[in-house]
């Protein structure tokens, strides 16, 4: 272990025991502790998409990444550590072009993996050889992330893992995830080293308002983040995560759900499957009305540009958010999450709920259809409308009544709409339609 990075430690160490004596103080006075604070907490119920990136240096081969090292043996384990760094120079990475495409998708903010469990890192560390510094590329890509998302006007997440296969190889450990010979949250060697690492990430690039601790020894990161930025956002670590899938029954309280475009985090470059768009849409409108957040990921090629098919998904969704949006930001529950295929939104603050209309992929543009809402009731002042459209015009289609219209029945709200709006150029539209209505309550 190298004279630069017991000093490393020894500094991260001092400095955090200061802010942990001046963090105790003002718990004192004010009744405060560690943990989420409730406006950030509102707030990522309020964002309701994020972009996840899943990127290292394995990517160069396509492997699922970083798990491949558990069970490996010596040659493969010699090969990942020693040999992959010296390839890996993603000379097509823009950190730019990345941001933007989140903002055009519609993410309000974007994770980042800046350590896997491999433990190499994508910042300038002094922490250890393992790093992007070491290699062709030799620049810090954490930092380019960091600055562009800014640019962008979206938060800033880091997704960072305190389990650290290098880490563990070099102190004589098996590289393994749940079978090490101690805790990773009470082992001090261990939590030095990520309490190093972790007061790098928060004291050198600015705000971090989002972090994802993916594994075993969360303690230790979790009092870096919260000691040195007590606004960031921690999800994985301290709210429900389910990753891969979306719960039945909403979790109490605000949750993230984290899905692959495919089957793979990383680039798998061979033997994928990716999502189709319309599916993507549909598990965030679902996400959104049993009230959790959506975490999309997308996985750089080793050049550092994302696949033209998780970028074709990232824009077929940006169009459904740049018409939808109103359904999925600043909204919440409604009493019921769908009926039969019509999931429901809320306005936070307003008495407005969204249908999202989903599973209607050959709705011809022009034609009305009929709905029965039976969770929706009008009041005197009810409104309607499809999102999008204004409902006077049908293009080519000057005679076509395009008005939305409702109508309170014994069954229930009846509502008549048309789908108006021109999207593709061959007319046809795969993707949920969503109407509003304005001063409505619930159904008794």
């Amino acid at each position: 272990m190298s004279t630069r990075f017991l000093l490393s430690c020894t500094i991260a160490s001092v400095l955090l025991v200061a802010h942990a004596q001046s963090t105790s103080a003002q718990s004192d006075a004010t009744g405060d502790k560690l943990d989420n604070r409730p406006e950030r907490l509102e707030w990522l119920q309020d964002a309701g998409f994020g972009l996840f990136v899943h990127w290292s240096l394995d990517s160069q081969v396509g492997s699922v990444i970083s798990h491949s090292l558990v069970g490996a043996d010596e040659e493969y384990t010699n090969w990942f550590f020693n040999e992959l760094p010296k390839t890996f120079n993603p000379r097509h990475w823009n950190a730019d072009e990345l941001a933007e495409l989140a903002k055009i998708s519609g993410a309000r903010y974007v994770v980042f993996t800046t350590k896997h469990h491999s433990g190499f890192c994508m910042w300038d560390t002094e922490t250890t050889p393992f790093n992007i510094m070491n290699t062709p590329y030799g620049q810090d890509i954490v930092k380019q992330y960091t600055d562009a998302v800014r640019r962008q006007g979206l938060d800033v997440g880091f997704y960072f893992s305190p389990e650290d296969f290098w880490w563990l190889n070099q102190n004589g450990y098996e590289v393994s995830r749940r079978q090490l010979p101690f805790d990773p949250n009470e082992h001090e060697p261990m939590a030095k080293y990520l309490k190093a690492q972790c007061e790098e990430l928060y004291s050198n690039y600015g705000d971090v308002d989002v972090l994802f601790i993916d594994g075993a020894g969360e303690k230790p990161v979790k009092e870096v983040a919260w000691t040195l930025q007590p606004n960031c956002l921690i999800t994985r670590g301290a709210i429900e995560t389910p990753e891969q899938y979306i719960p039945g029954e909403a979790p109490d309280g605000p949750w993230e759900s984290c899905f692959t475009m495919g089957t793979q985090w990383q680039y798998k470059p061979t033997n994928e499957d990716y999502k189709s768009g319309t599916k993507v849409i549909e598990m965030l409108v679902e996400t959104r009305a049993k009230g959790g957040a959506l975490l999309l990921n997308v996985g750089p090629m080793p050049d550092g540009r994302i696949p033209i098919e998780q970028e074709a998904r990232l824009r077929e969704v940006g169009l459904w958010m740049a018409v939808n949006g109103r359904a999925i930001y600043n909204t919440r529950p409604w009493v019921v999450a769908n009926e039969e295929g019509i999931w429901f939104t809320k306005a936070k603050d307003a008495d407005t709920v969204y249908a999202i209309l989903t599973g209607i992929p050959d709705w011809k543009r022009g034609s009305r259809r009929k709905f029965v809402l039976k969770s929706v009731a009008a009041t005197d002042d009810t409104e309607i409308r499809v999102l999008g459209q204004t409902g006077r015009i049908v293009e080519y289609s000057p005679d076509t009544d395009a008005e939305a219209r409702f109508e309170q029945t014994p069954e229930g709200l009846s509502i008549s709409v048309v789908r108006a709006q021109r999207l593709y150029n061959d007319h046809k539209w795969p993707n949920p339609v969503v109407v509003e209505l304005t001063n409505v309550r619930a159904a008794k």
